[in-house]
């Protein structure tokens, strides 16, 4: 490659994660580079149909301390109370912020205010460039930095380090030739927002069925979103139903406890599978958020694990990565650290999706035990509340509401 604009830190994929991540290392004064394949969307109002996420707590204090959560916050849902049921078996589990001193376990916001965010926020930071729309379409990894070929370009981009945050089909884990480990789930999640007879007044219900989980999430306004994980065999007759008929259905699987579902937004869906990155480090790059982990949807956990890959790897650096953030000791320190966590997280999912799945009458027994021992014993509803806040395990730093650096070193900068 003849020629290459030099960055400390590439990060390929500028959706919601990598994104975040250029805004997480903006204390640590490195050089960055977002490349991001689509053009972004128009910054226009959000619609009734807009995709929503479900951010823990932890999450929160996580944009708080990028920069982001003074914007998000006057567009977010609080979520005080989580309700668990199984179809058609006796058990109820309530979880209420209230009950662990919370005010809240988290928020809801629209996918698209996010974007918007957190894409000004980067407009305001220094030291960064966003370059959309761009193609990444090769990569050579050498002892002191990695090269990046881009499509359509005689020029390269040359990086000490390289994130790839390109999402589960991730073109820089597949140029690395990074094995996954995948599980089909057989299932299709089809989502939608809903409107209901009743406020939801801040309770988040996840209904578990054979076919995965149905989920309601408070949203704006009279708003929920709807996650509906169905038999895949199942979704196209779904997804062509009229709306009347819909609504009919979804009330069905979910009951009365809102009330009548009274209208609802545009339906997508997406097949259900586990996607696993048998290692998230290479030599001077590290794969981060769905691309190293994308998990089924069942607690809402998937982007609130990216969040924390994001957290951990800004506090690594700024620990140790002053001089060279792509050393090989660095990448270390961070795989080791989220290791823990992530393996907890898929291996919940994964169990839960698989557990309730099982039709055998002595599983079902055992499902039931477990969900009336989780609703008469307030110590498992707290650490079942305490993980889902995304608080297991060595907790990093922007997670517990601290900087990244205190404020002499901040002043001083990190680089020499």
């Amino acid at each position: 490659m003849a020629d290459c604009e030099q960055f400390d830190i590439a990060i390929v994929g500028g959706g919601l994660v990598g994104a975040s991540l250029a805004c997480a290392l903006a204390p640590l004064g490195f050089s960055r580079v977002v490349l991001e394949r689509p053009a972004p969307r128009a910054a226009s109002q959000p619609s009734y149909d807009d995709r929503t996420l479900a951010l823990s707590y932890s999450s929160c204090r996580i944009l708080e301390g990028l920069g982001l959560w003074r914007d998000l916050s006057a567009h977010a849902t609080p979520i005080r109370e989580i309700i668990v049921t199984e179809l058609g078996r006796p058990g109820r589990v309530e979880l209420k912020a209230s009950e662990m001193g919370l005010e809240v376990f988290g928020n809801v916001v629209e996918a698209r205010t996010f974007g918007m965010v957190v894409l000004a926020r980067l407009e305001e930071l220094e030291g960064v460039e966003v370059r959309c729309p761009v193609a990444v379409t090769g990569i050579e990894t050498k002892d002191t930095s990695a090269l990046l070929s881009l499509e359509d370009s005689k020029y390269g981009i040359e990086a000490r380090l390289v994130v790839a945050a390109d999402g589960a089909q991730s073109l820089v884990r597949e140029m690395l030739n990074v094995p996954v480990q995948t599980r089909d789930y057989s299932q299709t999640a089809i989502i939608c927002n809903i409107t209901p007879e009743h406020h939801h007044a801040g309770r988040a219900f996840e209904r578990l069925t054979p076919s995965g989980p149905f989920a309601v999430l408070p949203h704006a306004g009279d708003r929920c979103g709807l996650v509906w994980s169905v038999a895949s065999e199942d979704a196209g007759a779904l997804m062509e139903m009229d709306e009347a008929d819909f609504l009919t259905a979804a009330q069905q699987r979910f009951g009365n406890e809102l009330g009548e579902f009274l209208r609802m937004g545009k339906r997508s869906s997406y097949p259900l599978k586990l996607v696993r990155a048998k290692r998230d480090i290479h030599q001077r790059c590290v794969i981060i958020g769905n691309a190293a982990h994308t998990i089924h949807p069942v607690g809402a956990q998937g982007f609130n694990l990216g969040l924390r890959d994001i957290a951990v790897l800004a506090e690594v650096l700024a620990n140790d990565g002053a001089n060279d953030p792509g050393t090989d000791k660095i990448l270390m320190t961070y795989s080791d650290w989220r290791r823990p966590d992530q393996d907890a997280t898929v291996a919940w999912s994964d169990g839960m999706t698989r557990i309730f799945a099982n039709p055998a009458p002595a599983m079902a027994v055992l499902r039931s035990a477990g969900m009336i021992a989780h609703a008469l014993i307030p110590a498992l509803r707290r650490r079942l509340a305490s993980s889902a806040m995304g608080y297991r395990g060595r907790v990093p730093k922007l997670a517990m509401g601290e900087p990244l650096l205190e404020p002499a070193a901040k002043t001083a900068g990190m680089k020499n």
